[in-house]
């Protein structure tokens, strides 16, 4: 078994600014990045262009982003593992982290494990389809991009998210419609009345979206109502995804305490329930969900780490 004194779980803004901060502090972090596509690197790495993250005047694409914070973070020595984590055990101390191939005694753990949006199963909205070429599950992110500026745009979803997707929507697209398969909102009502007060909202009750189709980016949904089932194809320049995310904290099995929504619950910054333990990032955000906001998050969970270690007599 390996040991050392900062362990940090997952990659992405949060996990490889804490390294980059960490290893800075001659911490000597070790950072699981994890293996399978769509975990190393977080949600970056499905995001074809960004555009907000600041230094970037004319955008960058997701994966390079996340490919520069991975060099800036080995660049000062973090030792990073191109594997999955299995399982912690927190209820000692050192904490045992086990990844697939390699286990690890750690004196301090920052979890950042992000969270992975929900999306349904639709034809044409899947992965080497037209995900993240007019799809997509994050208006905020992705909404200002030249391909929706003045098209239809759709957003699947009933709650508070969609409503505000919806309304974000309005500034870029010609007409945004919310696509809900029931006859009433699950959203608030003070979000509701101002969603569907907006000229340029309209809901599509008792549907569903069928169909994506296009070219080479996404011009045309089919729309079923699920009560006559008739179906209607619209013309679409985008389609978003807003049922809301899962923060991936599975193979944490209750060590630490979360949310009732499976977010990591944080306390004085980002102190988890477990001291020594600490969360940054979309694992423990469920408000933001930015790349700013979770490389923010990343640095202070690195700097709380290295007070806490220090406290304990273990960061000298």
């Amino acid at each position: 078994m390996e040991k050392t004194k900062l362990l940090i779980i997952g990659s992405g803004p949060a996990g490889y600014t804490a390294a980059i901060y960490a290893a800075r502090a001659n911490l000597e972090p070790v950072l699981f990045e994890g293996f399978f596509a769509g975990v190393a690197g977080g949600q970056l790495m499905t995001t074809t262009e960004v555009e907000n993250y600041p230094g970037f005047p004319d955008g960058v694409s997701g994966p390079e982003l996340v490919e520069h914070f991975r060099k800036q973070a080995s660049r000062f020595g973090t030792r990073i593992l191109s594997e999955d984590v299995d399982s912690v055990d927190f209820s000692q101390h050192p904490f045992i982290v086990k990844g697939k191939k390699t286990t690890f005694e750690a004196h301090a753990v920052i979890i950042a494990t992000g969270a992975t949006a929900k999306r349904l199963d639709i034809p044409g909205a899947r992965d080497g389809e037209f995900w993240q070429k007019g799809v997509t599950a994050c208006a905020v992110c992705d909404g200002a991009a030249p391909i929706f500026r003045n098209r239809p745009l759709f957003v699947i979803g009933g709650g508070d998210t969609a409503m505000e997707e919806a309304l974000f929507l309005t500034k870029f697209g010609s007409r945004v419609y919310i696509v809900h398969r029931r006859d009433q909102l699950r959203a608030s009502k003070i979000m509701q009345e101002r969603a569907l007060k907006n000229h340029k909202i309209e809901v599509l009750w008792d549907s569903e979206i069928k169909f994506v189709g296009g070219d080479s980016v996404v011009t045309n949904v089919i729309v079923q109502n699920v009560k006559t089932h008739v179906k209607t194809t619209m013309e679409a320049g985008g389609l978003f995804f807003a049922i809301g995310h899962k923060p991936n904290t599975e193979f944490l099995q209750g060590q630490v305490e979360l949310h009732p929504t499976g977010y990591i619950k944080v306390f004085n910054g980002t102190h988890t329930s477990v001291e020594g333990v600490f969360a940054a990032g979309d694992v423990q955000d469920h408000v933001y969900r930015q790349a700013i906001t979770a490389a923010g998050s990343g640095c202070m969970a690195a700097l709380d780490a290295e007070r806490w270690l220090a406290e304990q007599g273990i960061g000298e």
